[in-house]
């Protein structure tokens, strides 16, 4: 099932269609219209749908080529035109206005990720090119912002105060139909373990989400955003009534401190966690399952101060009941650096409490213009264990590239792993360090982006 997952985003032509749908259900109260009574999502949905957008992205994307096309000599004994190296990508996806004074608009990471060019479309039909606020891809929320008049803007929900089997609504452009509407229920929530982002908290949903969809709105009956439409199982690429959507909890946090930062300033505790599970419970002679199992604590870590040691259950943070280590991490991931925090905890079958404070992580990273000024507006770093490459693939990822540097020019882009320099393999930054400066001439660097590898040559 988990091969099947797949991003809502499509490259289509957009369309404008907009649908009302009749609902009923438990969620707020039921619109009604003023003419005649009968229910109806209307009344709600002239006063959300604007303020759903479409979001156009252009990529320049390097073509992968046999070396042969690259040595003049060969091109000219076999009488071979010059082939372009890189190639123009479209997609559509959607988004959704958050703070019309600002013009700040949220979106999946994965639609605007490694875009040249970001196009916003409103319902009145308006364009307006958009400009990257800040994106986190462990979370697959990003922002962008316009300079616009008269926008509307969606309000914010309580996802925390959903239940199964309330209705919803999904609003986004599926196979570039914008403003396209689509009602159902809620049917799970605290999705998680899927391997889709970092940090998973899903609400599951049968409201039809399609290629398209991401960034998109999913909302309540009383107009609230409740969570951002992100990714569908789809063995075929459609519907087939399983959506997931990241819940509002998430979002307005990640959404704050990448307005305030450009980035998320994620801190941690310094733990190796897994689940407990009845069989590890029995193992250890807890009478119950459920919570967080410590297995590694980080020597020197804001863990390792506090107390905490392997073999501790971490059953509850600041009061709020952990039910696994994905909620655990998903609790810690959103907390800045510098938070206190209590942690309650069984310890040889006791509970106590333990008293932390959320530190700044200790990710080795670097500017790669340090090494070689052909890499100037790079910023690199190890690959972190909750990354989704992590184990499989050895190399240093990019953690950041400012547009219009000569990394950028060159091709580089944000979650990039290089994993080679003049072919000559990198395993960390000791490696690529070693291998970037004794480089005298055009850096040759093989790049993993997402389940494809290219080679960018950065002269």
């Amino acid at each position: 099932m988990l091969r099947a997952l797949k991003k809502a985003t499509n490259g289509w032509l957009c369309l404008s269609l907009w649908l009302t749908m009749p609902a009923c259900g438990a969620v707020g109260h039921l619109p009604t219209t003023a003419a005649d009574g009968r229910f109806s999502l209307a009344p709600m949905l002239e006063k959300v749908v604007p303020g759903v957008v479409n979001i156009s992205t252009t990529t320049k994307v390097s073509i992968e080529q046999n070396p042969l096309f690259n040595d003049p000599f060969f091109r000219r004994f076999f009488d071979m035109p010059n082939r372009p190296r890189q190639e123009e990508r479209q997609s559509l996806g959607s988004g959704v206005i958050v703070d019309a004074g600002e013009g700040f608009v949220v979106t999946n990471n994965h639609v605007i990720e490694r875009a040249d060019q970001i196009t916003v479309t409103l319902r009145d039909g308006r364009h307006f090119d958009a400009k990257l606020v800040g994106a986190d891809p462990e979370t697959d929320v990003a922002i962008v912002r316009i300079k616009a008049d008269n926008l509307t803007a969606v309000p914010f929900g309580d996802s925390n105060n959903l239940r199964v089997g309330d209705f919803v609504v999904a609003i986004g452009s599926p196979f570039g139909l914008s403003q396209t509407v689509t009602s159902g229920i809620v049917s799970a929530l605290g999705r998680s373990g899927l391997g889709i982002e970092g940090y998973e908290d899903f609400i599951q949903t049968d409201a039809s989400i399609n290629p398209g969809n991401s960034g998109g709105a999913l909302v309540d009956l009383d107009g609230k955003l409740v969570g951002i439409n992100t990714a569908i199982v789809g063995p075929s690429g459609g519907n087939i009534g399983i959506g997931f959507a990241i819940p509002s909890s998430l979002v307005q946090p990640v959404m704050e401190q990448l307005i305030k930062y450009g980035e998320v300033q994620r801190g941690q505790l310094g733990i190796g966690v897994q689940d407990l599970t009845p069989d590890l419970a029995k193992a250890l002679h807890l009478e119950r399952s459920g919570g967080a199992l410590i297995a590694q604590v980080q020597a020197g870590s804001a863990a390792a101060k506090a107390g905490l040691r392997a073999g501790d259950v971490v059953i509850a943070l600041d009061g709020k009941p952990i039910a696994n280590a994905a909620a655990l991490r998903n609790a810690v991931g959103l907390l800045r650096i510098g938070t206190e925090v209590t942690l309650e905890i069984i310890r040889d079958g006791k509970h106590e409490k333990v008293a932390a404070q959320i530190a700044k992580p200790r990710r080795e990273r670097m500017r790669a213009a340090e090494l070689n000024q052909r890499l100037q507006g790079a910023q690199l770093g190890s690959i972190e264990t909750g990354h989704p490459l992590y184990g499989e693939v050895e190399g240093v990822e990019v953690l950041a590239v400012e547009p219009g540097s000569p990394a950028w020019m060159a091709g580089l882009r944000q979650g990039d792993i290089i994993t080679s320099v003049d072919r000559r393999p990198v395993k960390n930054l000791d490696e690529f360090r070693a291998a970037a400066e004794s480089s005298k001439e055009a850096l040759l660097l093989n790049v993993r982006r997402g389940d494809s590898a290219v080679f960018i040559a950065i002269q």
